[in-house]
């Protein structure tokens, strides 16, 4: 599973670069790592969500979602938001 998860992530990432590169757009250095630290707990919120179900533990699950899974949605979020009002000003 991981294997199709890492394989998808790297087909995005190069569809996003020459995405960004078409469209004339440039990352800054922090929302870069912004974004990484938001994949990576929502990755981690997934699997954490899906092995606590796995051993019949939903109210476990359900706490991964809220500790981990809103902030991942809120980092992935002020990202966004970031290259948006970025490309909006210049």
């Amino acid at each position: 599973m991981w294997l199709v998860i890492g394989l998808v992530l790297g087909a995005l990432l190069i569809w996003l670069v020459s995405f960004m590169k078409s469209k004339g757009m440039a990352f800054r250095w922090y929302e870069w790592i912004i974004g990484i630290i938001g994949l990576g707990l929502l990755l981690f919120t997934i699997q954490n969500y899906f092995g606590s179900q796995a051993e019949l533990e939903p109210k476990a699950a359900n706490m991964f979602l809220l500790v981990t899974g809103l902030p991942a949605v809120i980092f992935l979020a002020i990202a966004w938001q970031l290259v948006i009002r970025h490309k909006s000003t210049t």
